[in-house]
């Protein structure tokens, strides 16, 4: 890999770790008012945390960019804070952790469901407060589910293309991540070795990824 490939490669890795980091406490949230609240439109909450599974990905980037833009609804006020998401690696992270966050929840929220609610009954009745329930019992045992949906998210959100070339362009050097490289290289004539090679890149990521999914999710059964 060329010099330039490696600084492409190393900013999809920052940005699919920032996203999915980023993204997983929200996910975890989230998962549990899914799998414990009972309240009116949670089934409402649980299509809109779906919508980036079955809406073209363009479209979320086009959303992102009428929030975020630089002439958007939020990206004034949020650039006068020094908050910036259009056209910068933020904004690649932003998008990518969007299109990763159901799969995020997903794994979650089956791990949640898992655990007895006779459990978490039996601590309410010995004084145990939703937070002390939520802190000692929900999340070590779903500390599985949690793993899995950490590396799930980042092996997602290093493959994002549609709505981050939507939301923040191809910058090389800021956002230019390993998807889009990939078809830039496909759409210059003669770039297919240079495609082939970042395909194989993007391949070598992802096992590794799918390898690091299946220690956190024994180191967390360990663990649970």
């Amino acid at each position: 890999m060329a010099p330039g490939d490696l600084a492409i490669l190393f900013l999809s890795l920052k940005v699919a770790a920032v996203a999915a980091i980023a993204g997983l406490p929200p996910a975890v949230l989230a998962a549990w008012a899914l799998a414990r609240g009972r309240f009116p439109g949670r089934n409402l909450l649980d299509a809109a945390l779906h919508l980036p599974l079955v809406i073209p990905p363009v479209a979320t980037g086009f959303v992102l960019l009428v929030l975020f833009g630089r002439r958007g609804l939020l990206g004034p006020a949020l650039e006068k804070v020094g908050i910036v998401f259009a056209f910068d690696w933020t904004g690649a992270a932003l998008a990518a952790g969007i299109m990763a966050f159901p799969l995020m929840v997903r794994p979650i929220r089956l791990s949640i469901e898992a655990i007895d609610a006779e459990v978490e009954e039996a601590a309410r009745t010995l004084g145990a407060g939703p937070l002390a329930r939520f802190a000692r019992i929900v999340l070590p045992l779903s500390a599985p589910g949690i793993g899995a949906g950490l590396v799930l998210g980042f092996a997602r959100a290093l493959g994002e293309f549609g709505a981050t070339i939507t939301f923040v362009a191809a910058i090389p050097g800021e956002t230019l991540t390993l998807p889009a490289a990939i078809y830039a290289a496909v759409q210059t004539p003669g770039g297919e070795t240079r495609a082939a090679v970042l395909c194989v890149a993007s391949a070598v990521l992802a096992v590794v990824a799918v390898l690091a999914a299946d220690v956190v999710g024994r180191a967390a059964g360990r663990f649970r």
